[in-house]
């Protein structure tokens, strides 16, 4: 709240003082006039700050159908690729899972599992999954909503949805790479292929073919 020194009368007019409105006239009082909330567009929303390369990857179980839950400490011993998305359905998302549906061989040839993750439920990826013929496991962080892309740092309070960030996490369960793309842009699969190469030189060869969904 601020406070003016404001003055009345017959016909008052408006003044601004120091950024606050006052009226001028004959008699002088001390009037409280409420200040606007500064709003924050969704343009200038903070973007999440991901987990950086060496950090310790966190532990989580998430439901990949209604009755089934997977960990990633199962994986211990081989490497984890997490791809957090917004939404199933979206086109950019769409597009997205369906190039690692198509490029999965090539994430096998490291030995590499993959994993999407959004706040969609269950349910809705079943349906998603099957409507794209994946064959890879979507992941549901839908209740408590977000937990685990909040722990990855991808998480965004302002859509309440996770962040298009990528994770490759090593053997060891250490995060290796990580990407946060812009929300309405594929990040596609060659950053997370590089990673792959660099820490398993051994197995670096690959031939992508990738065909228009």
């Amino acid at each position: 709240m601020t406070t003016v020194t404001a003055i009345t009368g017959r016909h008052p007019e408006p003044i601004f003082i120091l950024g606050t409105c006052a009226l001028r006239n004959s008699h002088s009082k001390s009037v409280t006039m409420p200040t606007k909330k500064k709003m924050t567009s969704k343009k200038n929303a903070k973007k999440p700050v991901i987990l950086t390369p060496g950090s310790k990857a966190p532990n989580f179980s998430l439901h990949s159908t209604p009755d089934q839950s997977v960990s990633l400490s199962e994986f211990r011993g081989r490497p984890v690729i997490l791809a957090f998305y917004p939404a199933d359905w979206s086109p950019v998302c769409t597009d997205q899972m369906s190039l690692y549906n198509q490029v999965l061989p090539e994430f096998q040839k490291f030995n590499a599992e993959v994993f999407g993750i959004s706040v969609d439920g269950s349910w809705c990826h079943v349906a998603f999954s099957k409507d794209r013929n994946l064959r890879f496991s979507l992941l549901a962080d839908f209740e408590p909503k977000g937990k685990v892309s909040s722990q990855y740092g991808a998480y965004s309070t302002h859509t309440g949805e996770a962040e298009r960030a990528l994770f490759v996490i090593d053997h060891n369960g250490i995060i290796r790479w990580s990407y946060l793309s812009p929300d309405g842009v594929n990040p596609g699969a060659d950053g997370i292929l590089d990673a792959l190469d660099k820490l398993y030189p051994e197995k670096a060869e690959h031939t992508i073919t990738v065909t228009s969904s």
